[in-house]
């Protein structure tokens, strides 16, 4: 039995993303949730996935989203980040059904500063649901990890309320992952905050699952945003078992957490096989596959440099046109692909792989 057997290919709902998760945590596998910026990108992970035989996940931030609706547009509200967000969403749910395979489609750290940014998306969900019976979304993430752990949870609960009525999945942080990303600065906390303890993972079960079934937590455990140089991130993934023990022992369920693995560029295999070894079902990539992204880019133009200094004339005649080099086309294409490469990847490396 693989993953077409429980959930169909297409953009799926909170339910149908609870079966995704619930069969990685049995089968010891996680999902790559890879950020985007544009359908370009996007493709190239449904592209990467669909070889891979996997699931995906396909996320976008709140400075992604504005990129997304372009660079132009106004962000005083949020509106750049709402719209941008909103046609990423419809986007992947046009094209998804065509690579066969299963997507969650998903928002990133929403932090308390930007919380317009996630009403906006859920006024967007609403109109959808109303339509068409599903969300236009899968799920959506509130990092709420800069307050304080009783006001993350209330607030956690009052949008788990709105958003359960409508079938979708909610993430949630709970302790810091360090560094900085998308306006989300943590470069400078202490360390013993970049470790969840047990019992706060707890309070945070017993709040949203008398709520809904459907969410998952992302506790710390050392992780940082970027990527650094081997030892200098202390990663102890192993805490994350003794998280599954203690809310098993509290509630009499075996492995009852879905947790999620934030920071995990430049991670070893080591520590990613431990991590998912203890629950982890979904693991986020954004710095590696940003640099991915460039890699097949910067290669094209290194190349063909001397086809790229004007429209016509080039080392093969000063007549010589050169459309076929500086056509986005082509070039952004070479990006494309060694994203790809990137995300296959991620894929093997969380055991993704021919999970259809």
């Amino acid at each position: 039995m693989g993953v077409l057997d429980i959930v169909p290919a297409g953009v799926l709902t909170g339910d149908q993303t609870r079966k995704l998760f619930e069969y990685a945590r049995e089968n010891q596998f996680a999902i790559p949730a890879v950020n985007v910026t544009s359908s370009s990108t996007a493709n190239a992970v449904l592209e990467a996935a669909r070889d891979s035989k996997s699931p995906i996940i396909i996320q976008c931030s709140q400075g992604g989203s504005a990129y997304y609706a372009g660079k132009g547009l106004p962000n005083g509200n949020q509106e750049a980040s709402i719209t941008g967000a909103i046609a990423a969403a419809h986007h992947v749910r046009a094209v998804a059904a065509s690579y066969g395979i299963p997507v969650v489609m998903h928002s990133d750290h929403c932090a308390k500063k930007l919380l317009p940014w996630f009403d906006g998306m859920l006024d967007a969900d609403e109109a959808y649901f109303k339509e068409h019976g599903v969300p236009l979304f899968s799920s959506h993430m509130l990092d709420l990890s800069e307050e304080s752990k009783e006001e993350n949870i209330e607030i956690c609960e009052k949008y788990l309320k709105r958003m359960a009525p409508i079938n979708l999945w909610l993430e949630m942080e709970i302790g810091i992952t360090g560094g900085e990303e998308d306006g989300v600065d943590n470069t400078g906390v202490d360390n013993a905050s970049l470790y969840t303890q047990p019992d706060d993972i707890f309070q945070v079960h017993e709040a949203l699952s008398k709520i809904s079934p459907n969410f998952s937590i992302a506790a710390a455990f050392g992780n940082v945003h970027g990527v650094y140089k081997p030892g200098n991130v202390k990663l102890r993934p192993e805490i994350l078992h003794n998280h599954q023990v203690y809310v098993e022992q509290k509630t009499g369920k075996t492995k009852p957490l879905f947790l999620v693995f934030h920071g995990g560029s430049g991670s070893t295999k080591d520590e990613i096989a431990t991590a998912v070894q203890n629950g982890v079902v979904k693991m986020n990539v954004d710095t590696d596959t940003q640099f991915a992204y460039l890699v097949g880019m910067r290669d094209f133009f290194k190349k063909n440099a001397a086809y790229l200094q004007s429209q016509v004339g080039n080392p093969d005649g000063e007549d010589k046109p050169n459309k076929k080099y500086y056509d986005p086309r082509v070039w952004v294409r070479e990006g494309e692909k060694t994203l790809v490469t990137r995300v296959k990847e991620a894929c093997s490396d969380l055991g993704n792989v021919n999970r259809l």
